[in-house]
């Protein structure tokens, strides 16, 4: 290139080439940002939604602290302490209730929104973390990681009916509503446990194919699809429930920990604590392809996904290396070449 006559070499057109085709693959847009009271640089956890009440659940690991914010104005409605060392977070739609995981004291907690207090603690085994509700059953799973088990609560009775005892750690376990299983991740084996809600046995427990460490899942119920992020492997595994093969294995950055799946879009979202979510397509059943890896800031591992709005939300505990607490919010964005 010449410029006023004289060659140069054009960093700034490379750059603005490649900032163009940045803006082609993007698949979010911030558009808010929701500052949280507690301490600033600390660890966040699980998210979840409450679609009744349109609240987003989210944990704040390092106070105990889980926040209840209004995602039709963005704003906190409160902050409700006393669940130390909080990891999971399961809302039970219908009884206004709910279900955290509290790793500071080994305990499940209930809480009450009504109230918005914590009502009842329940013992359980080391570590409790991610969760899922089976509602025909009306019962919620929880994953107790360290202690190699799952707990079972009965939500009408708030009590742990049974616990299940693997000869692994347990990942995150999801329900899958039109089997009408639990599915639960066994991290150390590379396997997936089924769990049959009806008579809370274990069905069988099926090797994941080339994957290693499986810890966040996610379930498109439809076509019969897990998506597990497999930290030994770096990889998104498409599993299939039904037959029990792994289908694809797609590339993800570093410390992805937290997976989520919007049917509306076909779209998974994979938060990566090395500063991206990965963002993935469903084409059809078989075939998925990374559409990029949205930059965020470190420390983001964990997301939520409105699957009215189709808004995304992801805590930080940092910017560029400064500690912070806040919330940010994304608008879900369709990549130029789908348009």
């Amino acid at each position: 290139m010449e410029l006023f006559g004289r060659p140069v070499f054009d960093r700034t057109l490379f750059a603005v080439l490649a900032f163009a085709g940045c803006l082609q693959a993007q698949t979010l847009k911030q558009i808010a940002t929701i500052d949280l009271p507690g301490p600033k640089g600390e660890r966040f956890d699980y998210l979840t939604m409450d679609d009744e009440d349109h609240y987003l659940l989210s944990a704040h690991l390092g106070p105990g602290i889980l926040y209840v914010i209004d995602v039709r104005t963005n704003k906190l409605v409160k902050a409700i302490p006393g669940v130390p060392g909080i990891t999971g977070v399961e809302y039970v739609p219908g009884l206004r209730k709910v279900y955290t995981s509290d790793w500071g004291e080994e305990k499940i907690g209930v809480v009450d929104l009504r109230s918005m207090t914590v009502i009842k603690r329940l013992a359980t085994a080391e570590k409790p973390n991610g969760s899922a509700y089976a509602e025909p059953s009306r019962k919620l799973y929880v994953a107790d990681t360290l202690g190699k088990a799952v707990a079972i609560v009965d939500v009408e009775k708030d009590e742990i009916v049974k616990t299940l005892e693997f000869n692994s750690e347990t990942g995150m376990p999801q329900y899958d509503f039109v089997s009408r299983k639990v599915y639960v991740n066994l991290r150390n084996t590379n396997e997936v446990a089924e769990i049959d809600p009806a008579t809370d046995t274990v069905l069988g427990s099926y090797l994941v194919n080339g994957c290693r460490y499986n810890h966040g899942m996610a379930i498109d119920s439809e076509h019969h699809r897990a998506f597990l992020l497999c930290g030994g492997t770096k990889t998104l595994t498409v599993f299939a429930l039904d037959t029990h093969k792994t289908i694809e294995h797609l590339p993800l950055p570093a410390g992805a920990d937290v997976v989520k799946f919007d049917p509306g879009l076909g779209r998974i979202y994979a938060a990566c604590s090395s500063g991206f979510i990965a963002v993935f397509q469903a084409q059809d059943v078989d075939h998925y392809r990374k559409l990029e890896d949205f930059a965020v800031q470190k420390m983001v591992h964990s997301l939520a996904v409105d699957l009215q709005t189709h808004r995304v939300y992801a805590p930080e505990q940092q910017e560029n290396g400064q500690p912070v607490a806040r919330m940010i919010v994304y608008e879900a964005v369709e990549p130029a070449q789908q348009r």
